[in-house]
């Protein structure tokens, strides 16, 4: 259990902020596992080799993927004022969100049950 007070412990936690360029997508409508296939393709790398990279992907997940980072680079040049050119992939990871449970018919009056998976997606930047 944390010490103090709970605003003074709300203090200390906004004091230390993260300034580096990020950009997060909750409930994106694709497994985890199918997302993290292209984020490992693109950490690591500069952000004009990762926008290529998931340009050209042809998995759902880097359509959704390509946005995200987008609008990372676009938070990291309006916000904090970086240059693109500096910037590559730090972080990039994906949680598992909330699962929506369906039932689809089966014979002889049973039923299976489908589990259409969520994920919240995170990409973080930074300068070299």
């Amino acid at each position: 259990m944390a010490k103090g007070h709970r605003s003074q412990i709300k203090r200390e936690r906004n004091a230390v902020k993260d300034t580096r360029p990020s950009a997060k997508l909750s409930y994106a409508r694709m497994s985890v596992q199918k997302a993290c296939f292209v984020l490992d393709a693109i950490r690591g790398k500069d952000v004009e080799t990762a926008l290529a990279i998931v340009t050209y992907n042809p998995r759902y997940a880097s359509s959704v993927i390509e946005k995200l980072l987008k609008s990372a680079i676009a938070n990291a040049e309006n916000n904090n004022g970086m240059s693109t050119e500096n910037l590559y992939v730090e972080e990039c990871y994906a949680n598992k969100g909330p699962t929506m449970k369906r039932i689809r018919p089966r014979a002889q009056g049973r039923a299976y049950r489908i589990e259409k998976r969520t994920s919240h997606l995170t990409i973080v930047l930074n300068e070299r």
